[in-house]
């Protein structure tokens, strides 16, 4: 006896019916009218594109010179590159721990040892994390429950309220006092802002936007603010190596008493030239290290193998780091002198590798109006100061940013000195 046709005679008539079946289904889904949007409530309703992508986007629209956008146009050292591919050819190149390799956290810990007198162990209070955008959110998730409240120092980097949203957190906004052509924190009104529901303070030094940073009397007015309470710190430091005129970085490290309440981020992108490889890293004692991993683990788990042997391997044979004060300082002074061309006003640069620029002299525009004629007709991106304020505070001040090729900062003043006044 043969089955086999009957075998095929049913399937073909079990595949008919199937596919009949759902060409039904198909037909009645094409015809359905979606009554309802199938997201209903937005986590942040109020987020779109961010500045940094509008702007560029218009840059490369109008083949404009981006100075908005904080990222060096030069290449890394090439020592780094080398450990880096080394590490790959070696192997490296599966998961590593949770925490970060052992050799880049004990570098981690010599270099801050070194440079700040403070001790982390290397096992529970440091964790390599995939770039300090994620470390920040990582805190904020890990630290700050529905309803707690977070002081948020404005101007800010936009990621902070976005992170304490999502949080369940309620952002409670300070901003700095705009004095003579300077930014400063305002630690009366600060303290002002403080409540029982209040969980974290988040300070970020050298400033991104302003270029300011923390100085002694800053470190002690925080420290009378959370002393004898539970408030943690969220010390943003992803700048801590450009710091400028001979002046020391003042990092939450440095004060035991501050640095046994907080978190502190850096970058080794900032650091070494390399933001597209998103590599930084958190210190924190070890009772708030655990409560962060736990987040961690479950957001990025780890971070890039060959790339933390790379970094871990050329911090033990460079001190690149030591060096980016000057190297920046350089830059900073360069292209200042090179804005002396133009109608504005140039705001003091204490550390990061940002320049704000007070246009007032040329113009009543909106700063975001003006950021947007400047690289349109001009040929030079910047980012307008207001994007950095929840409720869009406008001073008459744009960002640029001068981590670039000086044939790149000379393409940029030759074109803004045509708007001299």
């Amino acid at each position: 006896m043969n089955l086999l046709p009957d075998y095929l005679k049913c399937t073909d008539a079990f595949v008919k019916t199937s596919v009949k079946s759902q060409l039904v289904q198909f037909s009645v889904l094409a015809n359905m009218q979606i009554t309802s949007p199938l997201i209903t409530q937005s986590k942040l309703p109020e987020v779109k594109t961010t500045i940094f992508q509008t702007m560029s986007t218009i840059a490369n629209e109008a083949k404009a010179i981006n100075l908005g956008q904080g990222f060096p146009d030069f290449a890394c050292d090439d020592g780094l590159i080398a450990s880096v591919t080394q590490a790959m050819h070696e192997g490296h190149n599966q998961y590593p721990p949770m925490s970060g390799t052992q050799q880049l956290r004990a570098a981690i810990a010599g270099k801050v040892r070194t440079l700040y007198d403070a001790t982390y162990d290397i096992n529970n209070e440091i964790t390599v994390t995939a770039g300090a955008t994620q470390a920040l959110l990582t805190v904020i998730l890990a630290t700050v429950n529905t309803g707690d409240e977070v002081i948020v120092i404005e101007p800010a980097y936009d990621s902070y309220i976005p992170s304490i949203q999502l949080a369940g957190g309620v952002p409670v906004l300070v901003s700095m006092q705009f004095e003579n052509g300077r930014f400063s924190i305002d630690w009366e009104k600060l303290r002002s802002k403080i409540s029982k529901k209040t969980k974290l303070i988040i300070i970020n030094s050298p400033h991104n936007p302003t270029g300011v940073c923390l100085q002694p009397s800053d470190l002690t007015n925080l420290a009378e603010i959370v002393r004898d309470t539970n408030i943690m710190i969220l010390s943003d430091e992803v700048y801590e190596h450009m710091v400028f005129d001979g002046a020391k970085h003042m990092s939450i490290a440095s004060d035991p008493e501050l640095a046994q309440r907080s978190f502190i981020v850096s970058s080794f992108g900032k650091t070494y030239h390399v933001t597209g490889w998103k590599v930084g890293y958190v210190l924190a004692p070890a009772q708030l290290m655990s409560e962060f991993r736990k987040v961690h683990q479950f957001n990025v788990f780890t971070v890039n193998t060959p790339m933390q042997i790379g970094i871990a391997q050329f911090m033990q044979a460079n001190d690149h780091h030591l060096q980016l004060p000057q190297f920046y300082q350089e830059k900073r002074d360069y292209f200042r002198s090179g804005l002396k061309n133009t109608g504005f006003k140039l705001l003091d640069v204490d550390g990061s590798y940002f320049q704000c620029v007070d246009y007032s002299a040329l113009s009543n525009q909106t700063e975001l109006e003006f950021a947007t004629w400047l690289t349109r007709e001009i040929g030079v991106a910047a980012i307008p100061i207001s994007a950095f304020y929840k409720d869009r505070t406008e001073n008459r001040l744009i960002r640029f940013c001068f981590a670039k090729q000086q044939s790149t900062l000379d393409a940029a003043l030759d074109r803004l000195a045509r708007i001299a006044q």
